[in-house]
């Protein structure tokens, strides 16, 4: 364990706590991306080195090396059965978690391919060459090539039109570029269903909330902007950040936006209202993971966060990376985070996520106590305005995240 990892606990007697478990350092350059199993059992990360390992969370080992790629691995997608990377030498390859053995080499893209997504059956790809493309699992046949952009691929995103229309049943994908657009693309036949524009900036990541028939897109020209998928209709503009959106987190009716002016904003997605900025990152927010009322950030500071996504608090800084980190996964109260730096790093998040538990069982009980008027000095105070409470709300919610 390096000397100088550590966790700072904020609010705490004690101003320091080891909570680094391991700090795995296999790989030979930095680390791009991570990805976690569906069912929780093994990590995947991509490296600058080339090469792709797969890790097992119960041992936190490697337990495998994929090698074959021609050039530094830009990201990864782990499913129960296999392995995908895509990769600067233009190709996209599926990989074998038994053998090792590289299965299928997606070939097709002209320039570097940066992102790759895989579901109903499909791998779908995003490269600088302005295209995205699609191909069978199955079979490793390219199926589509979904052309329209005048600039470089960098998001994507897949949803069916069940989720909005059950009687109509089509696949879309979701393509964000720095061309300042996004489009819906029919994966059905490759064309182009729809063009979204308004963003003045490159589009760097989305966020679906089929729910809700909507989408989010974050930019490089500092805002966050929601779309009717069924009209494509731009109904919100979240215009607070001073910096690219780098990242998007969607849950329980809030977004969560990650920005590289060095803050974290959680917005309320029926009014557009910004309730909670994140502070105290010394540089940019380059990703963002929420589990169970806890945010956890890493950061271009080379730190990892924890804050109490209620009150803005934050709990914990995890001190140990010497780079930006790059991503973060959370599991059975353990913490990931993957490094420019070439280390994947475990951390005991357990403390933290039980502190917010029993942060939630004390207001629980005081609510209950209040409630039912015993020995409760608040239940003899005369009843304010619907005004004074709104302004005292709004007073608490400014002091709790100038705190931060």
């Amino acid at each position: 364990m390096s000397p100088h990892a550590e966790a700072v606990v904020m609010g705490s007697g004690s101003s320091r706590s080891t909570s680094l478990r391991k700090v795995c350092a296999d790989h030979c350059g930095g680390v791009n991306w991570l990805s976690l199993s569906p069912d929780g059992s093994y990590l995947l990360t991509c490296s600058e080195d080339w090469t792709a390992r797969l890790w097992s969370t119960s041992e936190q080992q490697c337990c495998m090396i994929f090698q074959g790629h021609e050039n530094y691995i830009t990201s990864c997608h782990l499913e129960n059965d296999a392995a995908y990377t895509c990769s600067a030498d233009h190709s996209v390859r599926r990989w074998d978690l038994t053998t090792g053995g590289c299965t299928a080499v997606f070939k097709g893209h002209s320039s570097i391919v940066n992102k790759v997504l895989v579901t109903q059956g499909c791998v779908f790809s995003a490269s600088y060459d302005r295209t995205a493309r699609c191909w069978s699992v199955e079979t490793g046949r390219q199926l589509q090539e979904f052309r329209g952009h005048r600039n470089c691929v960098l998001a994507l995103a897949h949803f069916s039109s069940q989720d909005l229309l059950p009687e109509q049943v089509r696949d879309f994908l979701v393509t964000g570029s720095t061309d300042c657009t996004l489009k819906l693309w029919l994966v059905s036949d490759g064309r182009c269903y729809r063009t979204l524009r308004g963003h003045s900036g490159a589009i760097l990541c989305l966020a679906l909330d089929t729910a809700n028939k909507a989408l989010f897109s974050g930019s490089t020209d500092c805002t966050v902007r929601r779309w009717d998928l069924a009209t494509g209709e731009q109904t919100q503009v979240f215009r607070e950040h001073q910096g690219s959106i780098i990242c998007l987190e969607l849950v329980n009716q809030h977004l969560y936006s990650g920005s590289a002016d060095r803050t974290v904003k959680c917005w309320l997605l029926d009014s557009g209202k910004c309730v909670r900025t994140y502070k105290s990152h010394k540089r940019t927010v380059s990703a963002i993971r929420y589990h169970s009322g806890i945010l956890f950030t890493g950061s271009g500071d080379a730190c990892a966060r924890a804050f109490d996504t209620k009150s803005g608090v934050l709990r914990r800084v995890f001190r140990g990376h010497t780079f930006i980190i790059n991503c973060i996964q959370i599991h059975n109260q353990l913490l990931y985070t993957v490094s420019h730096d070439g280390t994947l790093r475990v951390w005991d998040a357990h403390s933290v996520l039980e502190q917010d538990k029993e942060t939630a069982r004390k207001k629980g009980s005081l609510t209950r106590l209040c409630n039912n008027k015993v020995d409760c000095m608040w239940g003899s105070q005369p009843q304010r305005t619907e005004r004074s409470s709104q302004a005292e709300r709004e007073l608490r919610e400014q002091e709790s995240i100038e705190l931060v």
